[in-house]
């Protein structure tokens, strides 16, 4: 469920929730409950370094496997994660833990949410001297991953991947639709009619669709698709506190009406979920799925003839949406030197072997893994390694980023623009309208 209104300018806010709960937080209880996720020192001289994440799953699986690499390497530190919910339960108790002055010594936030964080004193920035002493500087991370890292001239993000939109293809279906190239990947498709006939002769093949898509209450695949196809328009968007948003709305109204145009019930089902799209495009019912990519374990575990590539650039600026998962440094009451050294030493391990991780679906954010031949041998994670010279995260504000309701709040106005139930004008209005009252309120950490 979506929530039905922002609170009142009486409610408590996240602030006061927060400094309530951290309250809380110091009792016995609670200090007690955090402390056991930490376990207990098998030595003295060994330092416990406390790691929270979100990540489950296949996700979760490699992210342990690593962890136990980095412990398994060295005796002077050991890493004990923690494993909490994806999305809002996560940034919670994340925020509680930082002003309560027991949060974890790292953990893992989504890029785009750190600028809602880090102006609160919720986080430290990294000290980049330090990180280059344990062999990690600018020039290992693509340049976009890089200046979203920043806020106010400081590093708070260290980067493990991106994760961006990606296309997906059926090479099977393609090749008898008759849209492959020479190379036997998929035709490079420069405008939205030719996408549009390209999915239709694929659908021709299949017998159903020729695109897998699915929205229905969801707000972050509505926002994914949207956005990509915004960015490609060559507009902006600009989310200043105190200001009104700064959007185009005639480029935001024709991507609405183009999106639109795909769910017709031919190329794309009009009315299907993010579950449906997966199965059909498994089950080999439609010749092309956008999604992200961590879909691509499912699959290949499905073992359809497949590859990948970026989002195909149908309106002239090379675009994609994306988030990354990155390390964040919890700010600390009272700082231990030399634990806080070893949580640089045991990014710097992850992200060097991060080629595990990109066996994920995740584009790794440490380009001399990307560089590597092992990587490049790793198809189709190779095909669609270009994406991050084009990803785009969220636009900036305290209520954006992967997890938060600004992506319910577009589903609020949009989803019945996508079904056909209202003017692509009249959603995107009213969703302006919801971020302009947002805007006008300051940021509650």
């Amino acid at each position: 469920m979506y929530p039905a209104s922002e609170p009142s300018s009486s409610d408590p806010t996240r602030r006061q929730l927060l400094r309530g709960g951290a309250l809380a937080l110091s009792g016995a209880a609670a200090a007690g409950l955090l402390s056991a996720c930490g376990g207990t020192a098998s030595a003295a001289d060994v330092e416990q370094l406390r790691f929270w994440h979100l990540l489950s799953g296949g996700d979760g699986i490699k992210m342990q496997a690593m962890i136990d690499t980095a412990n398994a390497s060295q005796s002077a530190y050991k890493v004990l994660p923690t494993v909490l919910a994806w999305g809002a339960p996560y940034y919670t108790k994340l925020a509680m833990a930082s002003a309560g002055g027991r949060p974890p010594e790292v953990a893992i936030m989504h890029a785009a949410r750190v600028p809602g964080y880090a102006p609160g004193g919720l986080l430290d920035p990294w000290d980049l001297e330090l990180l280059a002493k344990h062999g990690v500087t600018k020039a290992d991370f693509a340049p976009r991953i890089w200046e979203n890292s920043q806020l106010d001239g400081k590093v708070f993000s260290i980067a493990l991947d991106s994760h961006p939109f990606i296309l997906m293809y059926n090479t099977e279906v393609a090749g008898r639709a008759g849209v492959l190239g020479a190379n036997g990947q998929l035709e490079t498709i420069t405008s939205g009619d030719r996408f549009k006939e390209a999915a239709l002769e694929m659908a021709k093949v299949t017998g159903k669709h020729g695109l897998s898509y699915g929205y229905l209450s969801d707000g972050a695949q509505m926002w994914r698709m949207f956005y990509t196809f915004y960015l490609q328009h060559g507009a902006s968007m600009e989310l200043l506190q105190g200001q009104k948003a700064k959007v185009d709305r005639d480029v935001a109204v024709d991507v609405l009406e183009y999106i639109h145009s795909l769910l017709d019930g031919k190329i794309a089902t009009a009315s299907g979920d993010g579950g449906t799209a997966i199965a059909e495009f498994a089950g080999q019912d439609s010749g092309m799925l956008v999604s992200g990519v961590w879909e691509l374990p499912t699959m290949q575990t499905a073992k359809i003839p497949l590859d990948a590539m970026p989002i195909p650039t149908l309106f002239g600026t090379p675009a994609a949406f994306a988030d990354s998962h990155a390390f964040v440094v919890p700010h600390q009451l009272n700082l231990d030197g030399r634990k806080r050294e070893y949580v640089y030493a045991f990014v710097a391990q992850i992200l060097k072997g991060s080629l595990n991780w990109a066996k994920a679906g995740h584009i790794p954010a440490f380009q001399p893994v990307v560089r590597s031949e092992e990587y490049k041998n790793l198809v189709p994670q190779a095909h669609y390694a270009g994406a991050a010279d084009i990803i785009n995260y969220d636009p900036r504000a305290w209520f954006t980023g992967s997890g938060s309701d600004f992506q319910a709040y577009f589903a609020e106005n949009i989803q019945n623009v996508f079904l056909g139930r209202t003017q692509a004008k009249d959603g995107w209005d009213s969703f302006v309208r919801r971020l302009d009252t947002l805007l006008s309120k300051p940021n509650p950490v």
